[in-house]
């Protein structure tokens, strides 16, 4: 089973950017779909990103749609959510999450059976 765990958060003002690196452990990450979601106090987890296996089919929610990026180096068992143009309502806790194979719902958190413990992202208006 893969473990994972994110990095990159922080306190940005608003219309700067920032990258989260999630890590994987174990040999299998290729194997696994990725994807982001956020959680903000008071409110459900949201889907934000989810991309394939190799990397080249990518989903976003469309509240990101144009201002974030995800990708993923299998080599380096890490997926990324490259985060611009950020807006003060990204403010909250961002996961990463993985599964096997892709979900027939990937914008749902509850096909996914792995979850990273989460990176808080703060941005200033």
């Amino acid at each position: 089973q893969v473990q994972l765990v994110e990095s990159g958060g922080g306190l940005v003002q608003a219309g700067g950017s920032l990258r989260l690196s999630c890590a994987a452990s174990g040999r299998t990450f290729s194997s696994y779909v990725m994807g982001w979601f956020r959680q903000a106090p008071g409110k459900e987890r949201e889907f934000v990103a989810v991309i394939n296996w190799s990397g080249d089919n990518t989903r976003y929610d469309d509240s990101v749609k144009g201002r974030f990026f995800i990708f993923r180096d299998n080599a380096k068992n890490m997926v990324y959510l490259q985060m611009t143009s950020l807006k003060p309502e990204d403010t909250a806790v961002y996961y990463c999450a993985a599964r096997l194979d892709y979900p027939s719902n990937p914008y749902i958190s509850s096909p996914y059976n792995r979850w990273g413990q989460g990176t808080q992202v703060t941005v200033s208006s």
